[in-house]
């Protein structure tokens, strides 16, 4: 498995992986996948990335900013996904370790996510990368109908932002 920047002609495929989270009803309060333009506008040009297997994608990782506000310009959020026949096989921890790395060689100092609790393998995930349990928000959105609620995890840099 190799590791790249994702470029725009990825879409195709990380759409469809995407698309694949959406279906699960727990990776995301999204419920269809946006036009890359607005994907792209919503991301950060840089700390974007896909797992590659015999020039198959098999995963992304990609960060968004948290906050239009300069106080928060060194934190994101992340988003990870896996495609539905590579979950189990380390592709997550790879692209988290890639986007932790470029995270902090481009500044950021607290990398955040908010996850279903019932997306137990995206916990354990985080948790193996230095995440930290910060909390809970009961019933802060529904999806198809149902009240969810949402996980905040958050990694702090040992390098980025330290006194």
């Amino acid at each position: 498995m190799e590791l790249r920047a994702m470029k725009p002609k990825d879409w195709h495929r990380v759409s469809a992986i995407y698309a694949e989270g959406i279906a699960t009803g727990f990776a995301t309060f999204e419920t269809q996948v946006p036009p890359y333009e607005d994907w792209d506008r919503a991301h950060l040009k840089d700390c974007r990335v896909v797992a590659i297997e015999d020039e198959h994608i098999l995963g992304w990782a990609a960060l968004s900013p948290v906050s239009g506000r300069c106080v928060y310009g060194g934190v994101a959020e992340v988003s990870v996904y896996i495609g539905q026949f590579s979950r189990g096989m380390g592709v997550g921890k790879r692209l988290m370790e890639a986007l932790i790395t470029q995270s902090e060689a481009a500044g950021f100092w607290t990398l955040q996510s908010g996850i279903f609790p019932e997306n137990t393998s995206s916990i354990k995930l985080h948790e193996r990368m230095g995440f930290r349990f910060i909390g809970a928000r009961e019933r802060v959105g529904q999806l198809h109908g149902v009240w969810k609620d949402n996980l905040l995890y958050e990694r702090r840099s040992k390098r980025v932002g330290v006194d």
